[in-house]
């Protein structure tokens, strides 16, 4: 039996990342000196110990934290280290998602995001956490995606474990895909009992 995983809440989450992104200024210490990117070009702006919260109507709805920021305009790419992200539920009240990442890229003109080393992300309204080593984000055609040689969880507290190879979502279609080998056990779980199943393909 197939549990449906909404796609709404990976379209939040994203868009209130990617409009984070856009407009971190606050809490933040500048440093201008060698920063060792790739490609010897230098950053325009760099931020150490970035924290930004974004409020909607006097209420937060998303938090970003990173070590540091830096800012490429002749790329039009912003890069992060080390960051966790996370969304509050309505009216600010309690946390609905969080997410980690050892370093992220932001493309600022497309609003594609790339997530890489160590990404975890927890969707407490769905429960269900996400590990992998790398996703990507395609604002445009709203598409979540990790290599396509990349191991994917997608686990629940009630014991369902997926591993799968190359996962893509489309939030728009809300399908979800894996497109290598995929095995584990889905835990169904109804009001009088537990059904688990195992799955391989």
């Amino acid at each position: 039996m197939k549990k449906k995983i909404s796609s709404a809440c990976i379209n939040s989450v994203y868009g209130a990342f990617i409009v984070s992104v856009i407009l971190i200024t606050a809490s933040c210490t500048f440093d201008y000196g060698d920063s060792g990117s790739s490609d010897n070009i230098l950053p325009e702006i760099v931020m150490i110990n970035v924290e930004y919260v974004r409020v909607r109507s006097a209420d937060p709805i998303a938090r970003i934290q990173a070590e540091r920021a830096e800012r490429y305009d002749k790329l039009g790419i912003m890069k992060l280290e080390h960051l966790s992200f996370e969304q509050y539920g309505e009216k600010g009240e309690e946390v609905n998602l969080f997410g980690t990442a050892v370093n992220a890229s932001f493309n600022i003109d497309s609003g594609d995001i790339s997530l890489d080393n160590g990404v975890r992300i927890e969707v407490e309204s769905e429960d269900i956490v996400i590990e992998t080593k790398e996703l990507d984000w395609k604002d445009e055609p709203r598409i979540l995606s990790s290599g396509a040689n990349e191991k994917v969880i997608i686990s629940q507290e009630n014991g369902s474990v997926i591993t799968g190879i190359g996962l893509r979502v489309d939030t728009r279609k809300r399908t979800w895909d894996f497109f290598g080998a995929v095995s584990g056990i889905f835990v169904h779980e109804d009001d009088d009992d537990a059904e688990e199943s195992t799955a391989e393909r």
